[in-house]
């Protein structure tokens, strides 16, 4: 069975044969579900933790919610 690959942006899984392939010049291997994904990490610089469709935006959230309320 292949492996099942998660998003370096988003944090969506990627289906086996979908998705793009970027690797660094410093051998670093980033998988991307979509272009958008890869535009916004690699060509505008954004932050996974700043943009707030990407499941890394929404853990955070949840992590200040529950802090909050203690």
């Amino acid at each position: 069975m292949v492996a099942s690959k998660t998003c370096s942006f988003c944090g969506a899984q990627i289906e086996p044969g979908t998705g793009f392939l970027y690797v660094r010049k410093d051998g670093n291997v980033l998988n991307f579900c979509s272009r958008k994904c890869q535009v916004n990490m690699i060509d505008l610089k954004r932050v996974p933790r700043k943009t707030r469709w990407t499941k890394e935006y929404h853990t955070i959230k949840e992590m200040k919610k529950q802090s909050s309320k203690s």
